[in-house]
């Protein structure tokens, strides 16, 4: 079995772990957008900003790869974990435009719940980015990120059950329904990074 060279330039990693943060920031936002009394006109200004720097991130990313001759592992996964970690900003900003369009006032709690799932695959994200440059211990990172997700998956559906309580009327539970399936988009979004991040590393051990 021949040694596979593996580039010094860490870049790439640099780059993976700062799309990473841009996530933190858009989860911090989105809480924000769920706080009482919050700005919303100025929370989705700031989740604006922070969308076009989490583009900007991977469009260096897709740069990178365009121009390296040899990267530190194949090119698809490069694409597939960059595109994954730009689609889950996307998601989160979706859901603060939402928020705002809807002219959304009141939100049940479990929608904070479902926020706090996001926040914390945020954070295991931002954390595992880094070591992808090693390969050593991304499978806590994966393993928990499943579990959160699942957690998630519970979370959705009671949220839905209350919506259809008749507590509600009629049209704030078509748009809650909208922000509901939107974080849900945003938690599985999450999981498919984590999926990804546990190929490359089945694939480079």
């Amino acid at each position: 079995m021949g040694l596979r060279f593996r580039p010094v330039d860490t870049s790439f990693y640099d780059l993976f772990t700062e799309s990473a943060q841009h996530l933190v920031t858009g989860a911090d936002l989105l809480a924000e957008m769920l706080g009482e009394g919050a700005d919303h006109e100025d929370v989705a200004r700031r989740m604006r900003e922070a969308e076009h720097n989490a583009d900007e991130t991977t469009h260096a990313l897709i740069r990178k790869v365009n121009t390296t001759f040899v990267t530190p592992f194949d090119r698809e996964d490069i694409y597939a974990l960059g595109s994954g970690l730009d689609d889950v900003m996307d998601m989160m900003d979706e859901v603060v435009d939402l928020i705002l369009l809807y002219e959304v006032k009141v939100m049940p709690p479990e929608l904070s719940t479902q926020v706090e799932v996001l926040q914390r695959c945020a954070e295991l994200t931002a954390d595992a980015m880094p070591r992808l440059q090693s390969m050593q211990s991304l499978e806590e990172y994966w393993i928990e990120v499943n579990r959160l997700e699942n957690t998630g998956d519970r979370n959705h559906r009671r949220t839905l059950a209350k919506l259809f309580s008749g507590e509600f009327k009629t049209i704030e539970v078509l748009k809650l329904k909208d922000i509901v399936e939107s974080l849900e988009e945003a938690i599985d979004a999450f999981e498919k990074v984590a999926n990804i991040v546990e190929q490359i590393a089945v694939k480079e051990s």
